[in-house]
């Protein structure tokens, strides 16, 4: 799969998948003779693995930090898990303080729904 391929799919800029690659955040991408990226089936693996965790918010040293040891081998598993249940952990403390807002939210609607419908009443 071509870069602009991978761009439209994954609605992911040109400019920020060649960013990743260039930081060691994307694996090597395979290179046709023309200098072309192809992009392969583990490459787009990492493309989708590496959006989804921009998307939850996890920074880049993070997920830099992760593809190092990835890249280092079977002896990092530990650690590789670790960052993995940090970032969980994080993620999981940032959806209840969302939760906790969205509560609220409902709460403020609710009255004013009560409130709205007071006023209807009195009005009729």
């Amino acid at each position: 799969m071509k870069i602009s391929e991978v761009s439209k799919t994954y609605d992911i800029s040109i400019d920020t998948i060649r960013y990743y690659e260039r930081i060691g955040l994307l694996p090597t991408v395979n290179r046709l003779e023309n200098g072309i990226r192809d992009f392969n089936s583990i490459s787009i693996e990492w493309i989708e693995f590496i959006k989804c965790m921009r998307n939850a918010g996890l920074p880049i040293e993070v997920l830099k930090d992760y593809v190092t040891l990835v890249q280092s081998g079977d002896d990092t598993k530990e650690e590789r898990k670790k960052i993995l249940v940090d970032q969980r952990d994080v993620i999981l403390g940032k959806m209840a303080e969302m939760q906790e807002t969205v509560d609220l939210l409902n709460y403020k609607i609710d009255v004013y729904e009560k409130e709205l419908v007071k006023t209807e009443n009195n009005l009729k």
